[in-house]
């Protein structure tokens, strides 16, 4: 049985800051990022000094510095470059930035000691753990409570979504301010909510390209798609779950309608491994107050015997891709079905009343998106053949719905009206692959690929060439999130903004 415990307590306290990391080896391209972030609206910058190439020259960074500094220098043991053998020139460098009146430095606990407080500079006392959260967290907090900080900074590994619960919990009890954050992608929460539970800082870096930590996110994206510096005590937390999450775009739809709404949400991905599902949902999501999340790759399955109230359509899918976290615990949706009929609609004219009824279709896939359609189509009167890759996963799903499997080998040969790609084949990166051969594409066919990162997949690129009617996976990705967020939010949210702004994000990716 899980162990309830109360949701972490929101804190209001004083805004929280991002603070971005500049790691340079030349110090005029330390100033200039300086300059140029504080341009963008940058409240505190971290100078990593351990990046810096020959001599560092302490009075030409802070003298006339364009805003507040955090002065670090990193050794090698704690994620950083400074050179083993020189140890004391590092403390001496730590010394000089406080003599020189950097407004933060960053002292390691075992050298706290020899860096006395002097002047006006903040002291933020630090620990680094790159292979996990350690079990005694609390009492290592503790031991740097004793060390004269003004601030504490706790920097663990994530091994498990639940680590971000002990981290944020740990830094919402806490009497001393405390930077508590986990990194790696699983770590990703207690960047963006720290906010939420009087996190006095959370580090980001000039862009996701020049990370100086696991898991740290571009300061952009901090604020434009996550709204850091608005998240506050009374912000609700929503997100999606999936292992890897890195694909996910959904985060992106999703904030972009809560900020032209006006609403006080957040959306997040959280990475959760199969083997920490339970835990996250019976114990993490009630932690954090989670309000809804989405689900998708590997969960939609699985998550089906966590829920208390799945709908109708659920249970005869097997599979939800929407839960909504209640006072009777979660409920259960699928809005992958829903929206992959009205995205197959397109392709007919709209006055036929049932165009689906009596027309055959092949599903490639048997998985959580694949059993949805299958299900919805079989419900439309449409005669469905499966082909999957595992033949023991199509004979599993053909025999739910009463239909016909071929094997993956055999798949296109026989002539159907529909063709659906329920796969990943042909997603982002791997964009030159097909889930068929495009010999077995007929024209007047409506070829339907789920998959909407890039748009334009090369099986739909061969679907045009040989006339076939296509429908994009946009189409049923932004048709999906706008049901998903209606049951979030009890609002109608801007197909058009979801759109575009997932046109905006692919595009910008092909670009690169």
């Amino acid at each position: 049985m899980p162990v309830e415990q109360p949701p972490i307590k929101s804190v209001s306290t004083s805004p929280s800051m991002i603070c971005v990391s500049i790691g340079r080896g030349r110090h005029k391209h330390v100033i200039a990022e300086h300059r140029h972030l504080v341009d963008l609206g940058v409240k505190l910058v971290e100078l990593r000094l351990d990046y810096i190439n020959g001599t560092i020259k302490l009075k030409r960074l802070l003298n006339d510095r364009p805003g507040p500094v955090l002065v670090t220098v990193r050794r090698e043991q704690d994620g950083g470059r400074w050179a083993p053998g020189m140890e004391s020139e590092r403390q001496m460098v730590l010394r000089t930035a406080i003599v020189e009146g950097a407004d933060y430095v960053d002292i390691e606990e075992d050298i706290a000691a020899n860096i006395p407080r002097y002047g006006s500079t903040k002291r933020i006392i630090s620990y680094h753990n790159f292979r996990e959260t350690p079990a005694d967290i609390e009492e290592i907090h503790e031991r740097i409570r004793q060390l004269d900080p003004d601030i504490v900074k706790l920097a663990t590994m994530a091994n498990s979504p639940h680590d971000n619960i002990r981290m944020l919990r740990l830094a919402q009890r806490s009497e001393v301010p405390t930077i508590a954050l986990c990194m790696g992608d699983m770590g990703t929460p207690t960047r963006i909510l720290g906010a939420k539970y009087g996190v006095p800082i959370t580090y980001s870096t000039y862009s996701n390209e020049r990370t100086l930590a696991p898991g740290q996110i571009g300061f952009q994206q901090m604020r434009e798609i996550y709204g850091y510096e608005d998240i506050n005590a009374d912000t609700e937390i929503y997100g999606v779950i999936a292992d890897p999450i890195g694909h996910s775009l959904s985060p992106q739809l999703h904030n972009a309608c809560f900020r032209e709404q006006g609403m006080n949400r957040c959306y997040l991905p959280f990475r959760v491994p199969r083997e920490h599902l339970a835990t996250f949902i019976q114990e993490d999501c009630p932690a954090l107050d989670i309000k809804g999340l989405s689900v998708t790759i590997p969960h939609k399955e699985s998550i089906v015997k966590l829920l208390k109230k799945p709908d109708a359509t659920v249970a005869g899918i097997g599979a939800a891709n929407t839960i909504l976290f209640g006072e009777e615990g979660p409920a259960g949706f699928n809005s992958d079905c829903d929206a992959a009929l009205a995205s197959l609609a397109t392709a007919f004219p709209k006055q036929e009343e049932n165009p689906l009824a009596n027309r055959s279709a092949l599903v490639l896939g048997a998985g959580g998106v694949a059993k949805a359609i299958a299900w919805g189509l079989k419900n439309h009167g449409v005669d469905v053949i499966i082909s999957s890759r595992t033949d023991e996963s199509a004979a599993e799903l053909a025999e739910s719905l009463g239909c016909r499997t071929v094997t993956w080998e055999d798949r296109g040969l026989e002539r159907v009206d529909i063709l659906i790609n329920g796969t990943p084949v042909g997603m982002h990166p791997n964009v030159n692959e097909s889930p068929i051969d495009k010999v077995r594409l007929r024209p007047g066919m409506i070829v339907f690929d789920t998959v909407y990162n890039p748009e334009q997949t090369l099986l739909i690129k061969e679907a045009r060439k040989r006339d076939c009617k296509v429908v994009t996976g946009v189409e049923m990705f932004v048709r999906q999130a706008a049901m998903q967020y209606q049951r979030f939010t009890g609002v109608q949210p801007s197909r058009d903004l979801m759109r575009d702004t997932l046109k905006k994000i692919t595009g910008a990716a092909k670009a690169s």
